[in-house]
Formats: structure tokens, sequence, C-alpha cells
């Protein structure tokens, strides 16, 4: 059976981080977020790595990635353009920030024809995560207009952050464990021992701790692919005159396939403690954390010796 293949979300511009957060040394030799991610993914059973990056960071990212990730396994590079358009479509005079998750998963699918994860590059998923995902994904059967997806849940209390807010994607899901809906929450902030969310930065509203959301370590199988492209025209058609910020998030497209009886996505419930790099000010959080889980003898003191 072919190893699945696992989509990297890389292009992001980490505007709340204030830098390329992607290629940040947080481990003791210098490793990054991405060698202890790619490192359980092939403990987990991965094969093949699909990078989406930007072409402004190409030379610096591939010269990273090649000298170690590259070394074990088969990588590809794709570019999340933001000229990358339906045809007919052009691109909105002013528009900076990439189009969004959606926009950036469509731009793989001329390289994809097997199963396949998809994580962001700056977030830690623990590797019980990535084993439950490689398992479901080497499992995945399509039938005729009926997808079958899976997505790793998180408790939401395990994935905040102490200094400032943070974007969610909050589930509902039926007493099958399958998902029912799952809506993006932008704004998501501590309290003290209180978790609110806002929409307008002005009525907030208690979300409890431990729901399931979202981290955007989803599973798929290929006919995402023509889905997403009529989603994104759909999307494109629907903001016209919004479209110099509005963003194609792949939760929405999950949503409307769900709504339509198109799909069905199992929920991996994961304990694992998140931790990523939002704010400068997580950065010493993260790499305690790391220290602890190399002390305990999860990672190796060079993670590709």
């Amino acid at each position: 059976m072919t190893q699945p293949a696992l989509v990297v979300m890389a292009a992001g511009i980490g505007s709340r981080y204030g830098g390329l957060k992607q290629i940040e040394p947080i481990g003791p030799n210098g490793e990054i977020m991405l060698d202890y991610s790619m490192y359980d993914a092939r403990q987990a059973g991965f094969g093949r790595i699909i990078f989406i990056i930007k072409r402004e960071i190409q030379d610096l990212f591939h010269s990273r990635i090649n000298q170690t990730i590259g070394r074990h396994f088969d990588v590809t590079y794709v570019y999340q353009e933001l000229d990358h358009l339906p045809e007919g479509i052009t691109l909105p005079a002013g528009r900076k920030k990439p189009w969004g998750t959606g926009h950036a998963v469509l731009s793989c699918k001329d390289v994809i024809d097997i199963p396949f994860g998809v994580i962001n590059a700056d977030d830690f998923y623990g590797r019980n995560a990535f084993k439950a995902l490689c398992t479901y994904l080497e499992k995945a059967r399509n039938k005729e207009n009926d997808y079958d997806f899976c997505m790793v849940g998180y408790k939401l209390e395990n994935t905040l952050t102490e200094h400032g807010y943070v974007a969610r994607g909050v589930c509902k899901i039926n007493q099958e464990g399958y998902l029912v809906e799952v809506r993006e929450r932008t704004r998501i902030e501590k309290f003290g021992g209180t978790v609110m969310y806002t929409e307008n930065g002005e009525q907030w509203f208690e979300i409890p701790g431990d729901s399931l959301v979202s981290m955007n370590m989803w599973g798929f199988t290929p006919p995402l692919f023509p889905e997403l492209e009529k989603s994104f025209l759909n999307f494109l058609r629907n903001h016209e005159g919004e479209l110099l910020d509005s963003e194609f998030f792949l939760p929405d497209v999950v949503n409307q396939l769900l709504a339509e009886n198109k799909a069905t996505v199992k929920v991996l419930p994961s304990n694992e403690r998140w931790f990523g790099v939002t704010y400068k000010e997580d950065m010493d959080r993260v790499k305690q954390a790391l220290r602890k889980l190399i002390k305990k003898g999860v990672y190796p003191e060079t993670i590709w010796e």
C-alpha cells in the first residue's frame, strides 16, 4: 500500500509573530518546528512531503529543508501564488496576503493522487496525532459523492497562548464521532480562567475550554481538489468588492461538503498539548516544552542524526 502524503502549509506571512517563523530555530541544535513535526510524521508512516511556500522565501526555505528533512523524505515544493486564480478572474489591485488555507491546499492539485494529510508548518501536533492521521488515511476509501475524510481534534484549552489571541475551528460532532460542523473563530483569547471569543472586537462570548477544535490537521483524498476549485470560484464571485482581505478557509469547504452530504469526516480526538509560535513571546515556552520532551527521550538531542 502506498504511504499517505503530507501537505505542509508554510506560506503564511506570520503577521502576529513579526517574522518568518517557519524556519525560526527552537531546538538545542538549531532545529525548527518542522524538524520535530517531520520526525513524528516519519515515525507515523508518511512517505512524501509537499511543502506549500511563497516564492519570496524559496531559496531560504529550500536550503534549510533540503539539508535535513529532504534527506529523509521525497520532498515536493508548490507555490501559493496570489494570481493563481480561475480563468476570467483578475487579481484585485492592492491584495497582498495569501488567499487562505483552502487556496493553499488547492495549489497542490497537480501533484497529489493519493490520500494525504494537511498540517500547518508552525504548529506542534504530537506524535500520536500523526499516527492516528496516517493510520486512518491508509484505510480511507471513497464512494461516489461520498468522500472519506478525517480531522484530528484538540481540546481548546490545550491550544491557547498566554500572549494574545488565536484562531481555531470550533467543532460540533455527532454521537458516532463524525464532524457535523466546524466554525472558524478568528479571535479566541484567555482571560484568567475563562476563554472568550469575538467576531467584531466588541462583543465577547464565553466558550468552554473542553470544546473540540481543529488545528488544521486534516486527512483528505484526491476528490477534494475539484470541490476546492468549484468552491474557490464561488468564493471569489460571492465576495466581489471584499477581496482585499477576505480569506478562503479550508473548513468552510468542508462545511459545504457536509451540508451537501458529499463527505464524512471522522474526528480523531487527541489529548496532545499544542504549542506553537503565534507570538514572539511564545518562543521561550516552546523551547522549554521541547527540552522536556528531549529529556524524556521522545526526541533525540540532534533530530536528524
